[in-house]
């Protein structure tokens, strides 16, 4: 239905302004009492019930409430979209009225339209929710649950109630949106080494499937495995719009409030109003876009999250055969920057590969990201009429936005915000010649026989350095013959065959393990305290020559043997290890690198001590933050250690080992003693119980650095930065 242009303003006008009035106070007249208590209840009121009873101590009555109120909103917001769909259709009659012969009265058909609507969402939800359930909860409570406090609660709750696992996952829940919060980390951690918790525990209950598509697809890329990105990254886009459609869903049909009325002073007339709602409703629905692009415990959005699926998808198309998949996807990604140089190439480069057939020319977008694009300009069309003529405030969420949507008058200051944001995706390239680590490569190097083979000039980079004779032939030889005897098919603690690439396998042992083996009389145990002593003889060599102001604490031993299958080598294009960074996630789209779970935050300076040669590939090379532009490599050999600081000045990864077997100590340090390596400490205490010790060239260092909260190392995740803010009603008590 077309509707007639000399009417269409004031039919979007009444239209948003129904839809606000109907989501303003949605009430029902209250029923018998049974009826009441069989429908939804206040959420809010639910929570802080849960809150008192945790303060009196009254655990299984906190529990129940509050994972009651989790339950009543997820209800809630479940209720709010089935009548949503339901009533689509409620008052259809009078509005196909409007473009008739009787359209003469096209302001009483509309009206009607509206009339009937709003009762079709009055009555629906209120035969699922109470009156006062209905009511739009505070701002402090929406915080709460935004910011997953509920969980919060309910970690120590089920930890009272000796439900481990449940409280594992509690706290991993409220972990992921907060991981600055201390407390939690110990916790966590605390979790770890009770008995009967697992690492399958820690599940986050609030996951985002959108997110968990996104980071498969990801990884896929990485090992170069195309058909499963391609269809990850299907899968990701359409969740993506998915999620997009649910949140301005709910911008309709929660409660919203009217318009500030200015009493004697006000001038604002019912069109005036109306159109105030119907901006507000607009500006919710455009900042789904940021919403949707939010990972949990991020303060900003990814820029451009849609159409990054969508150029990822293309390529992974492309590469898997799909060349008439990734041509619309490609032309679907350019109707939202139709002169992207990039794009144009390969959108020539498809045409070509296709043949340049009609039928490859006439391929059109996706008709879904047609409809996507077509809404939003219009939508933005309106904001900015708002903006330019009726004083309303609005930041583009979108750097597509066309600058012909953007009105003249205002145009100036939308280019201005554009370039900050274009200025603050570039800071990835301005950071990479940046090292905030503390560490200033150029010290002294303190064992005889150590020579210094590539320094940062050589290895064109940042606090890297390549050291040669660490080690002895014959060190060498006896650690080999240590894996060869006691290292665990796959990684050597958490079982997993071929974590990186099924091209290879991967064993690994850790030093606590070939203790416990010495122990046994399984290996010998010279072979044991050399694995040990080499951790030390490292960490002194680096502390020296990164110059470290404080104390260097090891976080983890690994020794590492990646081996070659015997399946076809030939033509491999995935790696033995992706392009990472030790301390953070790295995003190459974005070229940032994000502190926090589930990347080993608290890891200051690698290290990997190489053992052997004779095998091809395995080379490490270090990348700028793009992931694909290789700066350095390192061929390996015995005794050679490569060191560099674990933060995004130095991505790195492994290329594939074609034939043979690698093996190398990977090593992790950090400056805060918290996090220094507790299962060696174990092992040193297993030692010192068969009247063994070993000596700690670092025990003065650990004596200056003072008397810490004793935690595990490690595999613990948390960071120290963007802090969410608030701890509104936990305050201190969070802490087991």
């Amino acid at each position: 239905m077309a509707l007639r242009s000399e009417h269409s303003t004031v039919y979007v006008a009444l239209y948003f302004f129904i839809i606000a009035l109907s989501t303003f106070k949605v009430g029902v007249s209250g029923g018998s009492g049974s009826k009441v208590l069989s429908l939804l209840q206040p959420y809010d009121f639910l929570y802080y019930s849960g809150v008192r009873a945790y303060y009196g101590r009254e655990w299984a009555k906190a529990a129940e409430l509050l994972e009651k109120s989790l339950q009543t909103k997820e209800a809630l917001l479940r209720t709010r979209r089935q009548c949503h769909d339901d009533c689509v259709v409620s008052g259809t009659d009078a509005l196909n009225k409007l473009d008739s012969e009787e359209g003469s009265m096209w302001d009483l058909w509309a009206l009607d339209w509206i009339q009937q609507r709003a009762e079709c969402l009055r009555f629906c939800i209120g035969r699922s929710v109470t009156p006062t359930g209905q009511l739009p909860v505070s701002n402090d409570i929406e915080y709460e649950f935004d910011t997953r406090n509920p969980y919060n609660f309910l970690q120590v709750t089920y930890y009272k109630l000796e439900k481990l696992k449940k409280a594992a996952s509690a706290a991993h829940t409220y972990f992921v949106a907060n991981p600055s919060h201390l407390e939690m980390r110990n916790n966590i951690e605390k979790y770890r080494r009770m008995k009967g918790v697992t690492e399958d525990d820690f599940q986050d209950r609030e996951i985002e499937k959108h997110w968990i598509l996104y980071d498969a697809a990801v990884q896929h890329e990485a090992s170069s495995d195309w058909l499963q990105a391609t269809e990850k990254w299907k899968a990701c886009v359409n969740k993506t719009l998915w999620k997009t459609d649910e949140c301005r869903v709910q911008c309709e049909v929660a409660p919203r409030p009217l318009p500030e009325d200015r009493g004697v002073d006000g001038v604002d007339g019912v069109f005036e109003k109306a159109a105030a709602l119907s901006l507000s409703l607009l500006s919710c629905w455009q900042s789904c876009v940021t919403q949707v692009a939010t990972r949990p415990g991020r303060i900003s959005a990814q820029e451009d999250f849609l159409q990054t699926q969508l150029e990822h998808l293309h390529i992974a198309q492309f590469k898997s055969g799909d060349v008439s998949g990734a041509l619309q996807t490609l032309r679907s990604f350019l109707l939202f920057y139709p002169s992207d140089k990039d794009s144009l190439d390969n959108l020539q480069l498809y045409y070509e590969t296709l043949g340049g057939d009609a039928e490859s020319h006439g391929m059109q977008p996706a008709q879904e990201i047609v409809k996507y694009i077509n809404q939003s300009l219009q939508e933005k069309k309106l904001l900015y009429f708002g903006v330019e003529n009726l004083n309303f405030n609005f930041t583009d969420p979108d750097l597509w936005t066309p600058e012909d949507v953007v009105p003249a008058s205002v145009r100036e200051n939308w280019r201005a915000e554009k370039q900050k944001i274009n200025e603050k995706l570039n800071e990835g390239d301005q950071l990479e010649e940046v090292d905030d680590s503390g560490f200033y490569a150029g010290g002294p190097v303190p064992q005889v026989g150590v020579t210094i083979t590539m320094d940062d000039e050589a290895l064109n980079g940042t606090n890297r350095v390549v050291l040669d004779g660490v080690m002895t032939e014959k060190e060498c030889d006896k650690i080999l013959q240590l894996a060869t005897v006691a290292a665990s098919l796959g990684d050597g603690y958490r079982g997993r065959r071929s974590p990186h690439t099924p091209h290879e396998t991967f064993e690994g042992l850790t030093v606590l393990r070939a203790v416990k083996l010495s122990q046994e009389g399984l290996v010998n145990q010279s072979d044991t305290r050399l694995l040990h002593e080499l951790g030390e003889r490292v960490r002194t060599l680096l502390h020296s020559y990164f110059r470290s102001p404080s104390g260097l604490f090891i976080s983890f031993t690994h020794l590492v043997c990646r081996s070659a299958t015997t399946d076809d080598q030939e033509g491999r294009m995935d790696l033995s290890h992706p392009v990472h960074v030790d301390n953070c996630l790295l995003e190459p789209e974005t070229k940032q690198c994000w502190r926090e779970p589930p990347a080993f935050i608290h890891r200051d300076l690698s290290a990997i001590l190489y053992l052997n040669d004779n095998f091809d590939g395995g080379e490490l090379f270090f990348t700028k933050r793009d992931a694909k532009t290789v700066t350095a490599r390192v061929k390996p050999s015995c005794g050679r250690l490569v060191g560099f600081s674990s933060g995004p000045v130095n991505p790195h990864g492994v290329t594939a080992v074609t034939r043979g077997r690698r093996c190398a100590l990977a090593l992790w340090f950090t400056k805060e003693k918290l996090y220094r390596d507790m299962e060696r400490e174990e092992a040193e205490s297993l030692w010192a119980a068969d009247g063994k010790g070993v000596l700690k060239n670092n025990k003065e260092e650990e004596e200056k650095e003072g008397s810490a909260i004793t935690g595990r190392n490690a595999r613990s995740h948390a960071t120290k930065e963007r802090s969410r803010g608030r701890n509104i009603v936990m305050e201190s008590k969070d802490e087991l």
